[in-house]
Formats: C-alpha cells, sequence, structure tokens
C-alpha cells in the first residue's frame, strides 16, 4: 500500500506539474497525511523535490503551502533502443527525459547484435561515471515479463532472456520491453497522447501499442500490437512470414521506399495509397474498442501530411457512425529519441516498486 500511494503521487505529478500536498491529496483522494508520508519518501529516494512556495491566492494571510515536482537532478536511468536499423543506441537520462549522455554501437552488413554487444554498449555508458537506479531496454517484438524475448523479428533471437545476465553483470535493477509499448508512453508522458490511444509505429515492420484508461493492453500472449503479419489485403504483395498482403509487405518503410525509388513520378499516390490501408487495417479495433486517438510515429518522407489526410479519410469513412464520433488520426511530433525516452517510463516503474 505504501508503494502504491507513492507511485500515485509520483504519477500525478509526472513528468511537469507542479502542486502542493493539499492539491495532490484534492487530485488522488488520498488523505493529506498520507500523501506527506508518500511526499517524503519520494523526496528522500530523489523521485520528486519542493520546489518553492504556492503562488498567493489573494484571500488572505494564511499560511501558503509549498509546491512539489519531479527532481530532474538525482536519479539518473539508463536507457537503450533496439529497434533502429544499422546501430543499437542507448543514453542515460535524467528524469525528465532529458540526455545526459548517449552512445550507440554500429552494426556489421548483417545487422545483427548479439548480447555481449548490449552489454558494451551498457559498458560504455556506464564509463560516463553516472550511477543509473535502473537499465530498461526496448526491443522490437514479443516481451513476456519485462525479461525474455520471445520473438525479435530482425534477429535470430527467440526466448532470450535479456534481464538476468545484464543484472547479474551489472549489479542494476533491467527492464526489457516491446519498443513500440516504450515509444507509446513516450507520446503518452512528453507528447499529446491521452489516457486511451492507439500508437502504430511504421518502421522496418509495422507495429502498435495500446492504452486504455491510462493501462497498457498486453494479452494473454503479450502481443498486443503485433499487428505486421495480419493480411490487409488478399492480392498483396507476399510478406517474408509467407502469407500475401501482410501490413509489413505493404506499407512497411523499405518497402514504401523501394517503390518510390522505382516510380518516383508517383510517390505522392503510394504514400495516400499505404495511409487508406493502414486506415482500412485499423477501422475494426477502432469501432470495437471506441478508440477516438491515433498517433502515427515513422519518417517524415512517409508519414507526411499526404499520408495522414489519407489515413484520416479513409478511417472517418469506415469508422464515424452515431455510436462512435470522429476518430483522430495524426502525426506524433515528438523526435528520433522517441523509444529512448519512452522507456524511462517502465524504469521508473520498476524504480517506485522497489521504493
Amino acid at each position: 500500500m505504501r508503494r502504491n500511494n507513492a507511485s500515485l503521487v509520483f504519477s500525478t505529478l509526472f513528468p511537469d506539474r507542479q502542486l502542493s500536498r493539499a492539491d495532490i491529496a484534492r487530485a488522488t483522494g488520498l488523505s493529506r497525511v498520507v500523501v506527506s508520508e508518500a511526499a517524503a519518501t519520494l523526496i528522500s529516494k530523489g523521485f520528486i523535490r519542493e520546489v518553492g512556495p504556492q503562488p498567493s491566492s489573494g484571500k488572505g494571510p494564511g499560511k501558503r503551502g509549498t509546491l512539489l515536482g519531479t527532481n530532474p537532478e538525482r536519479l539518473r536511468l539508463l536507457s537503450i533502443d533496439l529497434s533502429q536499423p544499422h546501430l543499437i543506441q542507448g543514453a542515460i537520462l535524467n528524469l525528465f527525459g532529458q540526455t545526459i549522455t548517449r552512445a550507440e554501437i554500429t552494426l556489421g552488413a548483417s545487422d545483427q547484435f548479439t548480447v555481449s554487444d548490449v552489454d558494451d554498449l551498457i559498458a560504455q555508458l556506464l564509463r560516463s561515471g553516472q550511477h543509473p537506479v535502473g537499465i530498461g531496454i526496448a526491443a522490437p517484438g514479443v516481451v513476456k515479463n519485462e525479461s525474455n524475448v520471445l520473438s525479435y523479428t530482425y534477429s535470430q533471437w527467440h526466448n532470450t532472456d535479456l534481464r538476468e545476465p545484464i543484472e547479474q553483470k551489472f549489479g542494476i535493477p533491467t527492464t526489457v520491453n516491446n519498443d513500440a509499448a516504450s515509444a507509446l508512453m513516450a507520446e503518452r508522458c512528453f507528447g499529446q497522447g491521452g489516457p486511451n490511444l492507439l500508437f502504430i509505429q511504421l518502421a522496418r515492420g509495422v507495429g502498435s501499442a495500446l492504452l486504455i484508461n491510462d493501462m497498457r493492453v498486453a494479452g494473454s500472449n503479450y502481443a498486443v500490437g503485433e499487428i505486421g503479419h495480419i493480411p490487409a489485403r488478399q492480392d498483396g504483395p507476399q510478406c517474408s512470414c509467407g502469407r500475401h498482403g501482410c501490413l509489413d509487405a505493404i506499407i512497411g518503410t523499405p518497402v514504401l521506399r523501394a517503390r518510390m525509388q522505382g516510380h518516383p513520378s508517383d510517390c505522392e499516390r503510394i504514400i495516400a495509397q499505404a495511409g487508406r490501408d493502414l486506415a482500412a487495417a485499423l477501422s475494426m479495433p477502432v469501432a470495437m474498442l471506441d478508440i477516438d486517438d491515433i498517433c502515427v510515429y515513422g519518417p517524415s518522407d512517409i508519414v507526411n501530411d499526404t499520408f495522414i489526410s489519407a489515413a484520416q479519410q479513409q478511417l472517418t469513412r469506415d469508422t464515424t457512425s452515431v455510436l462512435h464520433p470522429r476518430t483522430i488520426i495524426r502525426r506524433c511530433q515528438i523526435g528520433g529519441d522517441i523509444v529512448i525516452r519512452g522507456e524511462l517510463i517502465p524504469i521508473l516503474q520498476m524504480s517506485l516498486s522497489r521504493l
């Protein structure tokens, strides 16, 4: 209960709200005594700090409360992104998601890497002299129990335990998560995302993550969001999985770029069709889950105004009804470090659970 209260108080402030203890009590429904006890724990551990007196209300000479806010100065968190082509990258961040130091390892022509490469990247970051309270690793594919990479599309990894060997080697609590789920949390905490959000990530393949009432949905087999190998067009090209018309084979960024290079005068039509294909594939889950916010993250040459406009028109045509008003589909505005910044959230959740 004490840990849950501390986590609730922290999440009320994170990332950049400043509230008094009385404000937090009103926002959370906790008593002022419980809020004060939780705040004291969070301050002592470096998660939050007192930032100054509450502004005067002008209603009399009563004592003003002290504002609390996230403390960016004390704690450090180490975040690794394994989702990028040709490299693995990482950074040490503060609690605002700001980079203190970063490093990367360039991969060879095979674009493959091992657990030892991940170890080397972590060691390189630790040589900066920072002392992170936790390590977070974001990987494409299905991740079970924040530890095992069950399936990794662009690697030979299958049922690979990342957490235990890294914790044993470095003595730092570690968590492992899906990269699209990490990006989703960046959009929720540092972007424009609300508590109900479908996040789509266009990269080498097509991934997604789902937030319902501020709870990330993982699924019975930890595979919620693995939509890349769902057939969207029966007459589509053959996918690497053997089926035809999967989203990866239709709108994955390597596929679209190859198509545009082959037909340079047709780029706008190709991008517009990709937007329509994505929207058509999403119409069923949007209607079923009553989602009104879809955020799409991807390279700007693909996820551009043409793509979003075509997707919005298709989605509006397919899903708008008396029961379900218009769903907005929009481009994510967070930059290239979205996965690294988003992996900050599960590290924080892990650290708070250990208070």
